[in-house]
C-alpha cells in the first residue's frame, strides 16, 4: 500500500475517533496545481458526525488540516465523498420541507463531493 502522509494519517486518526464505523473510513490524496487535495471516505451513517451541526465540524477539521499542512508548506484541503443515493434523498427531504425558501433549491455537484458551499444547506 502506499505510503501515507502526516496530513492524510491526522484526518483518519480524528475521523476515526469521531464515527461509529471506524473501520470504513479511507482517504485519498491527490496533488495537484492547487495543492493537496484529501478526499474523505466515511460510512454513509457516520456522515452526520463528520460535517456536524450547520457544517461546524467539517470546518474545524479543514481549519486543522491546513494547519498540519501549513506545517510541511503544503496547502492542503479536503472533501467529503457523498454517495449519489445520500445526496438524492437529502436532495428530496429539503424538497419536501419546502427547499431553501428562495424558490429553486440548488443543486449539489455531480461529483459526488460536499464542498464548503454544500455544508451551509445540509440542516444537519
Amino acid at each position: 500500500m502506499a505510503e501515507m502522509h502526516k496530513d492524510q494519517e491526522f484526518l483518519e486518526y480524528v475521523v476515526k475517533s469521531l464515527v461509529n464505523h471506524p473501520e470504513d473510513v479511507k482517504t485519498t490524496r491527490e496533488i495537484d496545481d492547487r495543492g493537496v487535495k484529501i478526499t474523505l471516505y466515511v460510512n454513509p451513517e457516520d456522515m452526520g458526525y463528520i460535517i456536524g451541526r450547520q457544517g461546524q465540524t467539517a470546518r474545524a477539521l479543514r481549519i486543522l488540516l491546513k494547519i498540519v499542512g501549513a506545517k510541511d508548506d503544503a496547502r492542503v484541503s479536503m472533501v467529503i465523498y457523498e454517495p449519489e443515493e445520500l445526496r438524492r434523498q437529502h436532495q428530496e427531504k429539503k424538497a419536501t420541507m419546502g427547499g431553501n425558501g428562495e424558490g429553486e433549491s440548488r443543486r449539489h455537484g455531480d461529483t459526488g463531493l460536499v464542498s464548503d458551499d454544500d455544508l451551509s444547506d445540509l440542516g444537519i
